[in-house]
């Protein structure tokens, strides 16, 4: 079961629950009954994707990176695979239990998405791309079909993943001075997605502030620290604070769009997703 929850990158998954959350609060549909089960659909399609990211990297894993599960023999290729599929099928299922047809047709392309990322894309330029998109529609997993209220929040994540992903690739040998400066730039856009507008009470503004100012403060120095000199060791350290940032963003748009509360909910993912990553690697 350590070989699995390294495999999925277990712990890592407290990055997404506030996806779905922050659509639904986005596109005025608050999760209520069944929909509070579709942050866990989020869940098993992340996991599902760590599992493939792995299967595909198999070869490349075993030169670069032999401690984990696949290269060092603890998991077979094949039972990475499976995973990856079960806990597919598992997503999908607990996506359309929780918001019926409506959550399924984004659910599929979504599916769809982190296959084709993890088999085709992860590597090539368009790669962040896809990863980005894979976010973007989490949030919207959550919109209950009004996807078009939602967009700015997925774009905000979007944006951030995008960023986030591109930097990633230097975590071995270094990254770019002008990658980093990107992400960074990513960082600040999405900022400005989560604090912007009017809507929702001046309580709800102010602790969106608070939770974008955190997430541009951590991931920003970081980001700004690799830009400075992109070395592996940096680039690691941005790309950490980028998915734990995904956090705080999210509790920012949550609370942007009126949901304070929820918001400071989700906060306290990030303290505990930090504690962990410290046994089971995010990256």
């Amino acid at each position: 079961m350590g070989a699995v929850a390294e495999l999925v990158r277990a712990p890592a998954a407290l990055t997404v629950l506030g996806d779905t959350v922050a659509g639904a609060a986005a596109s005025g549909s608050p999760l209520r009954g069944r929909r509070w089960t579709l942050p866990l659909a989020s869940v098993a399609l992340y996991w599902a994707g760590m599992a493939l990211n792995d299967w595909a990297d198999r070869d490349l894993d075993a030169v670069e990176r032999p401690e984990r599960p696949i290269p060092s023999g603890r998991l077979s290729a094949g039972a990475a695979l499976a995973t990856g599929g079960v806990l597919t099928a598992a997503g999908l299922g607990i996506a359309w239990f929780g918001g019926g047809q409506r959550s399924l047709r984004v659910a599929l392309p979504l599916a769809g998405a982190i296959w084709a990322y993890d088999t085709k894309l992860k590597g090539t330029a368009a790669g962040p791309c896809g990863m980005a998109a894979c976010r973007a529609l989490d949030v919207l997993l959550g919109a209950g079909g009004r996807w078009r209220d939602a967009a700015p929040a997925a774009i905000a994540l979007g944006v951030h993943t995008h960023g986030v992903t591109a930097l990633s690739a230097g975590e071995v040998h270094g990254g770019s001075a002008r990658t980093a400066r990107t992400a960074l730039a990513g960082t600040a856009v999405a900022t400005a997605l989560a604090v912007a507008g009017r809507r929702g009470s001046r309580r709800d503004r102010l602790a969106a502030l608070g939770f974008a100012g955190g997430y541009a403060a951590t991931v920003g120095r970081a980001q700004y620290g690799a830009a400075e000199r992109p070395s592996a060791p940096r680039v690691r350290a941005a790309t950490m604070a980028g998915i734990h940032g995904m956090v705080p963003l999210q509790a920012g748009l949550t609370a942007r769009y009126g949901a304070a509360r929820v918001a400071a909910a989700l906060a306290t993912a990030l303290p505990l997703a930090r504690r962990l990553a410290r046994k089971v690697s995010p990256t």
